[in-house]
């Protein structure tokens, strides 16, 4: 079973495999999506990616091309949630702004990680499975831990 609404753009050769959830997305060109998988609106995902199951997209999240994410990988947008607002009230759009988080070209995720909203990753870096990202990756480096800290640097790939 797959939820897929209206307002997703597909690109071409796009598989998706059973018990995903997208819904007001862009997904590019030859990419793989896993089951499990949820992804938001405004969420945007490039040409020739993997993702793989049981990850959660959420709002504000653009993926570049020839991105991996691992199995179980979850993206924030919000740096304080709650569940009301100062009334009590249940909150709604417009009590809170989705903070942008950007993965650059051919950059991987390793699987469990989580990455706090508002930071990049920059082309062709590495995160380390189990990692928690809370700041900028640089483009060519391997980044691991919770928080995740600068392992080493890797060779271009583009």
């Amino acid at each position: 079973m797959k939820t897929i609404t209206q307002n997703v753009d597909l690109g071409k050769n796009v598989k998706i495999y059973d018990y995903v959830n997208l819904y007001g997305c862009s997904i590019g060109d030859n990419t793989i999506i896993g089951a499990f998988v949820e992804i938001q609106k405004k969420a945007v995902i490039g040409k020739n990616c993997k993702i793989s199951s049981h990850t959660f997209i959420c709002e504000g999240v653009e993926i570049e091309d020839n991105v991996f994410v691992g199995h179980n990988v979850t993206f924030i947008n919000d740096l304080y949630p709650r569940s009301t607002n100062t009334k009590g009230i249940l909150q709604t759009e417009k009590d809170w702004t989705s903070i942008p988080t950007l993965i650059q070209k051919g950059s991987s995720i390793g699987s469990s990680s989580t990455l706090i909203c508002g930071i990049k990753v920059g082309e062709n870096a590495i995160v380390g499975a189990g990692s928690v990202v809370t700041k900028d990756v640089p483009a060519n480096t391997i980044v691991v831990g919770n928080p995740a800290k600068f392992l080493r640097k890797i060779k271009p790939r583009y």
